[in-house]
């Protein structure tokens, strides 16, 4: 059963947290291997559902200890066809594994239903490709086909939200906005940019919103920025229409752009500090954000920094 479908809490602008990276914490602080960057993978073995517990129930505590809302993700990112060869599975495992993940989310908030604030459960899906530059162009109506297989999948479980994570092009959003609305999904858009505050595809990050929401006739519930250090677009925000859309940060610990971070071989986990000083800043000049979490190289040092930072007392 769906518990916030029909209107999402975050909109009534109490403060969230979600988690951090938990590929690159998995994979490089914990030495999980975790097959194409598929977190629900972890979830087929003992070792593997242990690690995505311990993982999951450390930033839910943290926000039972604080008293604020948790947006809980389901390990869909690339639980889609784009990457069945890649892993060497099924259209059917797939949406297998897309069920799977998602009665993962509800025991977990079954197991902390006592905490003060909601837990809302976040189906993601993530890009057709890779999420730090896009193979090619899809076309709204093409990206609308294609994510609707995933969508159909979530929509019959007890996701509350699908967020389209890390994004790189505004007509693929176009398309999984319009395709979670078919399914009457409430949808979030978290676009990833460069250094430069743009998208990969050199779209700015105001235009790339606004685009969405005039396809969509303003359809999305939000928008957020994943995948990019504060650095990269806080000088890209303003008090404007399109900034106002965003609720929701989920940065990266490294300033590193993107191809850097695709070539490293070591885990550049930044100063959990000094993000959280980032967040405050940008907490400041946009008041109305309130979905805080982390993105590649972050953990649950790096939310407790943050959460204390833009929620805790000054």
């Amino acid at each position: 059963m769906t518990t916030h479908r029909q209107h999402l809490p975050q909109l009534d602008g109490g403060m969230f947290l979600s988690d951090a990276g938990i590929e690159t914490d998995l994979i490089f602080n914990h030495g999980i291997e975790i097959p194409a960057f598929a977190a629900h993978t972890l979830l087929d073995d003992a070792r593997g559902r242990a690690s995505l517990t311990r993982y999951m129930e450390g930033f839910l505590t943290l926000a039972r200890d604080i008293g604020v809302g948790f947006v809980l993700d389901t390990q869909t990112w690339r639980a889609q066809s784009h990457f069945a060869e890649e892993l060497g599975v099924s259209p059917a495992a797939l949406r297998e594994s897309n069920h799977a993940a998602v009665e993962f989310a509800s025991d977990l908030r079954r197991r902390f239903s006592t905490n003060a604030g909601p837990i809302v459960i976040n189906g993601l899906i993530g890009p057709r490709g890779d999420a730090y530059a896009p193979d090619e162009a899809i076309a709204a109506d093409d990206a609308q086909r294609y994510h609707s297989e995933q969508l159909a999948w979530l929509a019959d479980t007890d996701v509350d939200m699908v967020t389209a994570l890390t994004f790189t092009q505004s007509d693929e959003a176009i398309g999984v906005v319009r395709a979670a609305e078919s399914f009457g999904l409430p949808v979030v858009v978290s676009f990833t940019v460069e250094t430069d505050g743009r998208l990969p595809t050199g779209q700015l990050l105001g235009d790339a919103i606004s685009s969405v929401d005039d396809a969509t006739a303003g359809v999305a519930a939000y928008y957020m920025v994943n995948c990019a250090h504060p650095d990269h677009f806080a000088g890209e925000l303003a008090d404007t229409d399109w900034a106002r859309r965003i609720r929701g940060l989920r940065c990266n610990a490294s300033r590193m752009s993107h191809a850097e971070l695709d070539e490293s071989e070591v885990l550049d986990a930044g100063n959990p500090v000094e993000l959280a000083q980032s967040y405050r800043a940008l907490k400041a000049e946009l008041p109305w954000l309130n979905v805080f979490g982390g993105c590649c190289g972050s953990d649950l040092r790096h939310v407790t920094e943050i959460a204390r930072s833009v929620i805790g007392p000054d």
